[in-house]
């Protein structure tokens, strides 16, 4: 049902969207996964045209790319560590009909960006310097993980053409090339829309 309404514009609220999780994925869900708008806008944004493949870096339990893929035209892949997450958001992909997302369990430093055309990050390597709110008890928080990762996503992101998309959510910026101008941004500055000019 959520899916039918969000392929036809229409208004979803979070803590409906969050029931189709288990109880241990909703509890984190405020901290971790993206609102239901916000996943829209940066959706729309990303997805010029019909067909643009875009990367979530970080795809935790899926939500963004469940999101893009029922409201847009283009193409969502959520790259992701935990093993049972990206099993999850497979399942859930599945039992929904949505065809145009895919799951991938890796961290990004495995990742090459060459192979995708726009990326979402909502700051996924936070974890590592943050341990008051742990999605779960599988990853030990490491310092020098977030300064790697983020260096990874920034060298990837460098290497991309010109016109390349990206939206960034609660980010430090520490990823993000000068190459990127800051397009636009909404929720009081915590969601930024960019684009590659150089």
């Amino acid at each position: 049902m959520i899916f039918k309404q969000l392929r036809q514009n229409m208004y979803v609220e979070d803590t409906v969207f969050n029931a189709i999780y288990p109880p241990r994925i909703q509890a984190v869900a405020e901290r971790h996964w993206t609102p239901v708008a916000v996943a829209k806008m940066a959706a729309e944004y990303l997805v010029e045209a019909p067909g643009k493949k875009v990367l979530d870096i970080g795809a935790g339990a899926g939500k963004f790319c469940l999101i893009g893929a029922a409201s847009t035209k283009g193409f969502f892949y959520g790259v992701e560590q935990r093993a049972s997450l990206t099993k999850m958001s497979r399942k859930i992909a599945d039992k929904h009909n949505i065809n145009n997302v895919e799951f991938i369990n890796s961290n990004i430093n495995e990742i090459s960006f060459s192979d995708f055309e726009a990326f979402y990050f909502f700051n996924p390597f936070f974890e590592n310097i943050d341990t008051s709110h742990p999605i779960d008890d599988t990853i030990l928080p490491d310092r020098n993980l977030y300064d790697a990762y983020s260096a990874y996503v920034k060298e990837q992101l460098n290497k991309t053409p010109v016109g390349t998309r990206l939206v960034t959510y609660w980010s430090k910026w520490d990823e993000i090339p000068r190459k990127f101008d800051l397009v636009d941004s909404a929720c009081n500055g915590f969601l930024n829309f960019w684009k590659k000019v150089a």
